[in-house]
């Protein structure tokens, strides 16, 4: 049998491409929504947190069926599982384009949900297969793409909400971005045994074993990577699904904000400088995490999170301070989508990447279920305090436990399989 040549670098980084690529075309379902709530709730007279509901379902289906896609990748390939997801997103927003009740744009945020996911998990997925000797960065790039994926569009959303109406918005951009995806689709391949490089020196141990995930979810170190990124997740969605009414109640929505001679209102520029902070801080702390570790990336990350969140709270009101701080806030926030399917694949192994790292990603759909939330508290209290505090020390506690219990126990577990997959099946029959 002929042994597998590994491919070009090229080749690789041309995959990469394409799965960034799909990432920018589903990166508005997501963070373009903020722009449709205030035209929905104008329009139709919903009350804000059941519209937010909708993006509540969303996130859910984006995130809790990417195990069962990330299955079928595993299994199938990428190609089948990126042309499923590419229609679903372009079907969920042609629904959101007609819809009239608050039960059918539940429905097509589920549809766009389970296409976005799709399409998610399978680019993270094959970049964590494909980059094994750059896995943080490669993860990074690949998310960067669904985090500032959106800084484009997010004029041209709003001109077209302003000229034509969101429902325009939400039928040209939908069936624009789903035929791109479902057409890239088809030069997405998996890695075969022996086309990637070894991994010789890391900052990272990465286990050599490759958990099955009926063995992942029984493992505890699992669920405090699970936990993690709940409460860091929670934080970031409630700002991304809020930003604009956020802006709107502390009244600096339509300021005008010159920075660097460049003046736009203030909650354009915030969402244009959100978007791209928020794509360019993946790649970033992925990288810094391939050289200095994840853990202790998550402990610096999550503290400036923490930090500017609290800041945020303090100095929100001034219009340059919210440009600026929501900016320092995203650019903080957006790594976790790196640096987490980056570790489970170091802890877990890469046979079963895509799967394994979809378990975990799951967690941003139990932290969506807190936006909602946030806006009943919000509600309650007439400002938005007691949601600024609450995220900012959760991050803090994440911080913290990121250096102090991850760091140790996740060493303690790869070490312990490793001397475990050095014993030679013999041996382990003689010492039972």
């Amino acid at each position: 049998m002929r042994k597998t040549e590994r491919v070009s670098d090229s080749y690789r980084w041309m995959q990469l491409a394409i799965g960034v690529i799909c990432m920018v075309m589903i990166a508005n379902l997501q963070y373009g929504w903020t722009f449709f709530v205030p035209e929905i709730q104008k329009t139709f007279g919903f009350d804000r947190a059941a519209i937010q509901w909708a993006f509540t379902l969303f996130v859910l289906f984006e995130t809790w069926l990417v195990p069962v896609e990330g299955w079928f990748v595993d299994k199938y390939g990428p190609k089948i599982v990126v042309l499923f997801g590419g229609v679903l997103c372009g079907v969920g927003w042609v629904i959101n384009a007609y819809a009239s009740s608050l039960n059918l744009f539940y429905v097509g945020q589920v549809i766009a949900g389970l296409g976005a996911g799709a399409v998610y998990g399978t680019c993270v997925g094959n970049a964590l297969k494909w980059f094994p000797d750059k896995r943080g960065l490669a993860a990074g790039i690949t998310a960067a793409g669904f985090g500032a994926g959106s800084a484009l569009t997010v004029a041209p959303i709003q001109w077209m909400i302003a000229d034509q109406g969101f429902q325009a918005a939400f039928l040209n951009f939908g069936i624009g971005q789903g035929v791109i995806v479902a057409a890239l689709a088809f030069f997405l391949a998996a890695p075969r045994k022996g086309q990637i490089p070894e991994v010789t020196s890391t900052a990272n141990i990465q286990s050599r074993r490759n958990y099955t995930p009926s063995e992942v979810v029984r493992q505890p170190i699992f669920w405090l990577m699970y936990f993690m990124f709940v409460i860091v997740g929670a934080g970031g969605l409630m700002i991304t699904a809020n930003l604009k009414p956020i802006a709107a109640d502390i009244h600096v929505d339509k300021v005008p904000v010159t920075i660097l001679g460049v003046t736009m209102v203030a909650i354009t520029f915030a969402a244009t400088i959100d978007r791209v902070l928020n794509g360019l801080t993946r790649p970033f702390f992925g990288w810094v995490s391939d050289k200095i570790g994840r853990e202790n990336t998550m402990f610096i990350a999550f503290a400036m999170e923490g930090f500017g969140i609290y800041m945020l709270y303090l100095w929100g009101h001034d219009p340059l301070w919210f440009v600026l701080l929501s900016g320092f806030v995203f650019f903080a926030w957006g790594e976790i989508y790196s640096l987490f399917p980056s570790t489970c694949t170091d802890t877990f192994g890469s046979k079963f990447a895509a799967t394994n790292a979809g378990l975990l990603y799951t967690a941003k759909g139990t932290a969506a279920l807190l936006v909602p939330f946030a806006n009943y508290l919000q509600q309650s209290t007439a400002n938005w305090d007691g949601v600024f505090l609450a995220a900012a020390g959760a991050n803090i506690l994440a911080s913290i436990l990121a250096i102090a219990l991850l760091k140790p126990w996740r060493k303690r577990v790869v070490t312990g399989a490793q001397a475990d997959a050095d014993v030679p099946a013999g041996a382990k029959v003689a010492v039972a």
